[in-house]
């Protein structure tokens, strides 16, 4: 069967970032669905919940099992809610799991501390975003720039989602993952800080970092990102 493959975006963002990456598992013949969570995107309008995002992911990774083993592909919050999603007792219907730019605990200070300066970004005119432009244009390629916000950015849902973070159980999740399973973090992304905790929990999983490149790995760097998804969904054709 073919594998199908559910992509999870990040905080702020929509599904939209992910555009690159539907279009490359559209030529390669995998057919990929790319899911809005609550309060993002076509969503906007909606409240930010635990228990509606993993609906969402859940809805969308049952779904594509009818068809094909799943290959699970997260970013960011996406991904750590996603960690959350396929670490639990009772396991979902996902064969591979791609966890990116998400080796971090959200709790703690380092939580307040982003907490803090986001809440202080979005009473910036504008809310922070001619700032935010001017570092997305700088680092993005012009072939996913357009993408990245074409959902538009979900401000109201930003801090409200990074509190809900925090009530995560990573550390059990990750000892119960036992499919197929990689960590794609960039070289400079603030979410390396537990990489190598991550890596310990989870001893199976492949660990790739990509020179050169932010948090924001999907983005910068498409062509990479769908090389790990031609590895990621290689692997599990073989199985």
């Amino acid at each position: 069967m073919v594998v199908q493959v559910v992509l999870v975006h990040g905080i702020r963002t929509s599904a939209t970032m992910w555009r690159s990456q539907l279009g490359y598992l559209a030529e390669r013949g995998n057919p990929a669905v790319a899911v809005d969570l609550p309060g993002h995107g076509t969503r906007m309008g909606e409240q930010f919940t635990l228990e509606s995002v993993f609906a969402t992911i859940d809805d969308a990774v049952r779904d594509a099992a009818t068809r094909g083993p799943v290959l699970l592909v997260a970013h960011s919050m996406g991904g750590l809610v996603s960690t959350e999603y396929v670490g639990v007792m009772d396991p979902p219907p996902v064969a591979g799991f791609i966890a990116a730019s998400c080796t971090a605990i959200p709790r703690g200070a380092g939580l307040a501390t982003y907490r803090l300066l986001a809440r202080g970004f979005d009473r910036l005119p504008g809310r922070g975003q001619p700032i935010a432009d001017l570092v997305l244009d700088a680092t993005i390629p012009p072939e996913t720039r357009a993408d990245f916000g074409a959902g538009g950015y979900a401000y109201d849902a930003q801090d409200i989602a990074l509190r809900a973070l925090s009530v995560l159980d990573l550390l059990s999740a990750l000892q119960r993952i036992t499919v197929p399973m990689w960590f794609v973090n960039g070289q400079y992304d603030q979410l390396r800080v537990n990489e190598r905790l991550f890596t310990r929990l989870a001893p199976h999983a492949e660990l790739i970092v990509v020179p050169r490149t932010s948090h924001l790995v999907t983005a910068m760097r498409p062509h990479v990102f769908n090389a790990v998804l031609n590895l990621a969904i290689s692997t599990l054709e073989q199985t």
